[in-house]
C-alpha cells in the first residue's frame, strides 16, 4: 500500500507506519519516575517536574546543597519576552512547581521551609532555598491527582458545572458561570486571541516553541507538543516545519485560530484568580494557588486551560488587559490567571526533561 502526500511525494506505508505509530516514550518518562528516586528532596523535586507552566517551557533549576537543602533558580533561557515582557507567567510557573514540590514532601511527612529570594531578586539569584525537614508535615488531600492533571485545549462538554463543583472551584477563585458573563469572558478571550495571532512577533514566539512528532518531542521535550500518527509521519518525513505556520492565513495559522475559536465557543465557565498586588511574591503565590486548583479540578473529573492573552503585558494587548481588570480586579489588584473549565475527553500528559537535566552543580 502507498500513502500519497502534499507535492505528490509517495510513501512506503511501510515506512509512514512506523513513524505514525511511534511515541516520544523518553520525553514521557518523567511521569512515570515520579517519587522513585529513594531521596526525599530528589523525589520531591522529580513531582515537581509535573508542575503546570507557560509554553511548557519548565523554567526551573535545582541546586541540592548540603544534606537537606534545594536552591531553586529561574533558568533565563526559558522565557517569553515578547509575550510576557516582565517575566510575571514564568514567575507563576515556578510557583506552581514550589507548590507541588511541597506537597510531593508532605506525603512523606516532610515539611518544606520556604526562604524566598534570600540573595534578593537579581536574575542570577535564587528564587528560594527550600530547607527539608522530617515528621514536620501531614499529606495533602489534593497531591492524589497530580498524576491525572492535564492542560486540555479541547472542546468541552457546554454543560452547566455541577453547583458542587462550581462550590468547590471557588475556595482557588472566582468561577465565573452566569450565561452573560460566560459570553462576555468568550469574546474577550477571543478578541485576546486574534491580537496575539495578528502579531507576528507574539505569534512566532509561540510557533518557535511548537515540537511536532514523536522525535522532535523525545529530542526536546519542553514547548508545545503536537503529536498524533499523521503529524508524526510529516514530522518525520520534514513535511511539517514552525516556519510553515508563520504566514498569516497559512494552514498552521488558520488551523491555530480555528481550533481556539471551537475551544472557546464550548466553554461553559471559566476561573478567574486575582491576587491584592504584582509583587514577586504575589506571583509566586498565585502559582500555589493554581497548582491547588489545577488538582482539585483534576480531582473532580474537570478539565482546565490557562488562557493567558488577555492577562499579557505587551502594547497591543493593552485593551484586553484593561477590560478583564476593570470585569474582575479592584483598584490595585492584577488578574493573575483566567482560565476556561468544563468536562472534556482526556489528553495525554505533557512531555518533560527528567530531573537529571534540570539539576545544577
Amino acid at each position: 500500500m502507498l500513502l500519497l502526500v502534499g507535492g505528490g511525494a509517495i510513501v512506503a506505508a511501510g515506512v509512514g507506519a512506523v513513524e505514525a505509530s511511534r511515541t516520544p516514550s523518553r520525553a514521557m518518562e518523567p511521569w512515570s519516575l515520579a517519587g522513585s528516586y529513594g531521596e526525599i528532596r530528589r523525589n520531591a523535586l522529580s513531582w515537581a517536574l509535573l508542575a503546570p507552566n507557560p509554553h511548557n517551557l519548565q523554567p526551573w533549576r535545582a541546586q541540592l546543597i548540603g544534606e537537606d537543602s534545594v536552591a531553586l533558580f529561574l533558568d533565563p533561557e526559558r522565557s517569553l519576552p515578547q509575550t510576557d515582557p516582565f517575566g510575571r507567567q514564568i514567575v507563576i510557573g515556578l510557583g506552581c512547581f514550589i507548590e507541588l514540590m511541597r506537597m510531593a514532601a508532605a506525603q512523606s511527612g516532610y515539611g518544606v521551609d520556604l526562604d524566598f529570594y534570600p540573595e534578593g531578586e537579581g536574575a542570577q539569584a535564587p528564587v528560594v532555598r527550600a530547607r527539608f525537614r522530617p515528621n514536620a508535615a501531614q499529606p495533602d488531600a489534593l497531591f492524589v491527582a497530580a498524576q491525572d492533571r492535564r492542560t486540555n485545549r479541547l472542546a468541552y462538554d457546554v454543560r452547566p458545572l455541577p453547583s458542587e463543583e462550581t462550590a468547590i472551584l471557588s475556595e482557588y477563585g472566582v468561577v465565573v458561570s452566569e450565561p452573560e458573563a460566560v459570553a462576555n469572558l468568550r469574546a474577550l478571550a477571543k478578541e485576546a486571541w486574534d491580537i496575539e495571532l495578528m502579531t507576528p512577533r507574539a505569534w512566532k514566539e509561540s510557533v518557535d516553541e511548537l515540537r511536532f512528532g514523536a522525535r522532535q518531542i523525545d529530542a526536546t521535550p519542553d514547548g508545545l507538543a503536537v503529536r498524533g500518527g499523521f503529524i508524526n509521519l510529516l514530522a518525520g518525513l520534514g513535511l511539517v516545519t514552525r516556519e510553515a505556520q508563520l504566514p498569516q492565513g497559512s494552514m498552521g495559522w488558520q488551523t491555530a485560530m480555528d481550533a481556539f475559536n471551537d475551544a472557546i465557543a464550548a466553554t461553559p465557565a471559566f476561573v478567574v484568580q486575582v491576587s491584592e498586588g504584582n509583587t514577586r511574591r504575589d506571583q509566586l503565590d498565585a502559582g500555589s494557588r493554581w497548582m491547588r486548583l489545577s488538582l482539585a479540578a483534576a480531582q473532580r473529573g474537570l478539565s482546565l486551560q490557562p488562557l493567558s492573552q488577555a492577562l499579557q503585558e505587551y502594547p497591543e494587548m493593552a485593551a484586553p488587559y484593561a477590560r478583564i481588570h476593570a470585569l474582575y480586579a479592584q483598584p490595585g489588584q492584577t488578574v493573575q490567571m483566567l482560565a476556561r473549565v468544563g468536562f472534556a475527553p482526556p489528553v495525554p500528559a505533557a512531555p518533560r526533561w527528567r530531573l537529571e537535566e534540570k539539576l545544577v552543580v
